[in-house]
């Protein structure tokens, strides 16, 4: 998720078995396995940011979706809707989307957020939410930035993951499996939840102008263009040193993606899916 000056969505999207980037012209591109239809995104135009659906670390890869923010302010999923989380057609005056497992979140202008999908975690239970500027899905919990630089969180906290409470001073957030992460205007890293995986070990990083988190690692992109990874890297998706003129960074379950100034982009992970197969991808918003 890059850092939000109002709103939140990305031009590219990363979830566990797909990913999504936005073009110039505001169609959109996918890659991996559409299997449960979040690949239909064919028809789809005026798209100025994209979310890609998750599912949990122990779930059923066969259920996901895609959701996106057009240019007017109104919202267009496709994807499994087993808990109605594609039910975003009457959502109007949107700012920022998010989507997660079994869920979507979006923010609205005047700073309230609305929620379709799964609601037995109570990650949905956003609605007193207020003056919020972006927002972010985890896998059983979300999570949204306010216009203050604070944040609150919604949904499971067994490991600690919705104890955000006393942060502040932050330019974005992101949530991932069992951990959240925030940055801070001055371009560091926080985090909350569990530390096995090594996800929340992000205090050392500086310069940071964007974070990602997926669902055992966090991605951080420098100011410098650089990409920074730190979590579990059992698939290499944490192989992103190398990347260089990255301008957006995405992570999805087992996958990490950047957008570069040129309108490329670079996967490293996971792509038993096809989900790493972006190299032909040209023509993406980049910023």
């Amino acid at each position: 998720m890059t850092a939000p000056a109002s709103g939140s969505g990305s031009p590219i999207a990363a979830g566990r078995r797909h990913t999504v980037g936005v073009r110039r012209d505001g169609t959109v591109v996918v890659a991996g396995n559409g299997s449960a239809g979040e690949g239909d995104v064919g028809g789809w135009t005026d798209v100025v940011a994209v979310a890609a659906g998750n599912v949990h670390a122990f779930g059923n890869t066969g259920r996901s979706h895609t959701a996106a923010l057009r240019a007017d302010g109104t919202a267009v999923a496709a994807g499994w809707n087993g808990d109605g989380q594609c039910a975003v057609s009457g959502w109007g005056c949107l700012v920022g989307i998010a989507a997660g497992w079994r869920r979507t979140l979006g923010v609205r202008r005047d700073g309230t957020v609305v929620a379709v999908g799964r609601r037995a975690e109570g990650a949905c239970d956003v609605d007193s939410w207020r003056e919020v500027v972006a927002v972010s899905c985890g896998d059983w919990h979300s999570v949204g930035l306010r216009a203050d630089g604070t944040a609150v969180a919604a949904g499971t906290n067994r490991r600690g993951q919705g104890e955000v409470g006393d942060w502040t001073g932050l330019a974005a957030v992101a949530a991932g499996y069992l951990h959240t992460v925030g940055l801070t205007k001055d371009g560091r890293v926080v985090a909350a939840g569990d530390r096995t995986s090594g996800a929340c070990d992000v205090e050392g990083w500086r310069d940071v102008v964007a974070v990602a988190a997926g669902s055992r690692h966090t991605v951080g992109l420098t100011a410098a263009g650089r990409a920074l990874a730190a979590g579990g890297d059992e698939c290499g998706q944490c192989d992103v040193a190398a990347w260089s003129g990255v301008v957006a960074v995405a992570a999805g379950a087992e996958h990490t993606v950047g957008l570069l100034a040129d309108g490329t982009a670079v996967a490293a992970g996971t792509n038993r899916h096809g989900q790493c197969d972006v190299a032909g991808w040209a023509g993406l918003r980049a910023g």
